[in-house]
């Protein structure tokens, strides 16, 4: 595996040598949920304006939403300025050791928070998001995908199976999270390509059974509440008001909808009450 991305991995540049703790964090607060080909040009934006947790930590509230553009959940752009500011206050500017440390800052869970130990610290760290979890119930449980939801099981295999060196272990924390964004992917695992093709992997060994009835989750997204935060987002980051009339415009066959959607919004932290309409905070 180490070998195999060492030669497939992709060259990110919060993967390279030079990367700083805190490019590597916001890094990783973009990355969830949101791929690469989308991240790459806001991360770059991103840490040509705020470089260190002290330039976020002072900007502009209006100015963060908007370099956060078209990402997706904005309440990550102001958790990660929360983050910024408690790294300052608490940290001396230093993004912090540990991952209990790291777990107590604003928006970094238990994902994040092992992500920066083994990416930005070389530490050993069981990292396990959507891809780890979809390779290890591959090979070594045998399941086409893993429990909706995090479990035990998943905790104590990742851990038996990581490298107790820790160089070695933050290889392979790359390597596998690589190989389940790039081959073994959810829909069209390309096994042909996969280093562990055969009997290293017990879903491959097993004729790649399908995934039970029921157990791939498809996210509705058009026509969703979240969808409609998001034109409301869109037009505030291109104008910084909107007056009622263009946001009842959104859905001119439910005004209900865009006036809860809008309070969402206020309730959030993401916009605030201007007369009638909404404005960037």
């Amino acid at each position: 595996m180490i070998a195999w991305f060492a030669d497939a991995g992709r060259d990110l540049p919060w993967r390279h040598p030079e990367a700083s703790a805190w490019s590597i964090l916001v890094s990783e607060v973009m990355l969830q949920q949101t791929p690469v080909v989308r991240v790459l040009p806001r991360w770059l934006d991103w840490m040509d304006r705020w470089p260190a947790p002290a330039d976020l930590a002072v900007a502009p509230t209006a100015e963060v939403l908007r370099a956060w553009d078209r990402l997706g959940y904005p309440r990550r752009a102001l958790r990660l300025q929360e983050c910024a500011r408690a790294i300052v206050a608490e940290h001396g500017g230093e993004v912090p050791r540990g991952e209990d440390a790291l777990s107590a800052l604003p928006g970094i869970g238990e994902y994040t928070a092992a992500a920066v130990t083994a990416f930005a610290h070389h530490g050993r760290a069981v990292v396990l998001d959507t891809n780890v979890r979809r390779v290890l119930a591959r090979t070594v449980d045998g399941a086409a995908l893993p429990p909706r939801s995090l479990t035990a099981a998943e905790r104590r295999t990742a851990a038996r199976v990581l490298p107790a060196e820790p160089a070695r272990s933050v290889a392979w924390n790359q390597a596998v999270m690589e190989l389940g964004a790039l081959v073994c992917t959810a829909a069209s695992p390309r096994c042909e390509e996969c280093p562990l093709a055969g009997p290293a992997c017990a879903w491959y060994t097993a004729g790649r059974p399908p995934a039970p009835e029921g157990s791939r989750r498809v996210q509705a997204f058009e026509g969703t509440d979240r969808q409609l935060r998001g034109k409301i987002m869109a037009l505030l980051r291109a104008n910084d008001t909107a007056h009622e009339k263009e946001l009842l415009a959104l859905d001119a066959d439910d005004p209900l909808r865009v006036r809860r959607c809008a309070a969402s919004l206020v309730a959030d932290g993401l916009a605030a009450a201007d007369g009638t309409g909404l404005r960037l905070p």
